[in-house]
């Protein structure tokens, strides 16, 4: 019964190691606090950077629409471009080669008007790519670095509570897992931030290959238009044409008929 009552006693008097994510930062102090800060700001920044390109992306794919169904049935591209967002990608490229056909007139050296036009709409897109690709190092940044933030953030951890440890004079399992587990806290966090990042960043320059691609098709239809006084474009498909064509493409074909001929002798 004694020895009952001092166990008991002894089990309250020992000390209770509290270990959590506050601990961690707690024990890690000003330094921990100042990763995870920036950690935080990492992550912040890359939703933010993630969502107001897909905004950007969306917009860009919707006015495309517009230029498939209505710009090309216009009469001219000054018509066409009236027809078009004021500031969309697309109203940019037609402006941009309007105004370069109308300087090209104005040149009195023998430099070619496809040459000169092919140069202003690679200008053109070069400088719509350029802002779509705006944000995206930093995604790639973050993926790149943000493991290694964290990954300090464990090492300072550690060290510290290896001190801790050493100054005690005690080594037992419950003195080390504790604050060593803690410390890994900032690597996880460190990779929760990076992973995403990366993945919105190879995402977000898929679809922007695929808008490149939109939009240098687009130019090269712009320039054999101008080229050809307006003769050249695009076969304009609509909902209606599409699904008339698509039917008729799904038909049977028709069976041949055969007549029979009666020879009288």
């Amino acid at each position: 019964m004694i020895i009952e009552l001092l166990t008991v006693a002894a089990g309250e008097a020992a000390p209770q190691n509290q270990f959590g994510f506050m601990e961690a930062m707690e024990q890690g102090g000003a330094i921990a606090w100042a990763i995870f800060t920036v950690l935080v700001i990492m992550s912040v920044g890359s939703f933010y950077i993630l969502f107001t390109k897909l905004l950007e992306q969306r917009k860009i794919n919707s006015q495309y629409q517009q230029v498939r169904g209505q710009f090309w049935k216009a009469n001219s591209l000054k018509d066409g471009s009236t027809k078009l967002d004021k500031n969309s990608a697309w109203r940019q490229l037609v402006d941009d080669a309007l105004a370069a056909d109308e300087k090209h007139g104005k040149m009195t050296d023998t430099m070619e008007a496809h040459d000169w036009l092919h140069g202003s709409l690679q200008r053109s897109e070069d400088s719509i790519n350029a802002k779509l690709a705006g944000g995206l190092p930093f995604l790639a940044s973050v993926g790149a670095t943000a493991p290694f933030i964290g990954l300090l953030g464990t090492v300072i951890g550690i060290y510290r509570a290896l001190i801790n440890i050493g100054l005690a004079g005690s080594a037992s399992i419950d003195k080390v897992a504790g604050p060593v587990g803690e410390a890994l806290i900032m690597t996880a966090i460190g990779l929760l931030v990076a992973v995403p990042a990366v993945l919105a960043y190879n995402w977000l320059q898929s679809r922007n290959r695929r808008i490149a691609e939109k939009l240098s098709s687009f130019s090269t239809d712009l320039l054999a238009n101008i080229n050809s006084n307006g003769a050249i474009r695009p076969t304009v498909m609509t909902a209606t044409s599409a699904k008339t064509a698509s039917t008729a493409a799904k038909a049977p074909a028709a069976k041949p008929t055969t007549t029979t001929t009666t020879v009288k002798k």
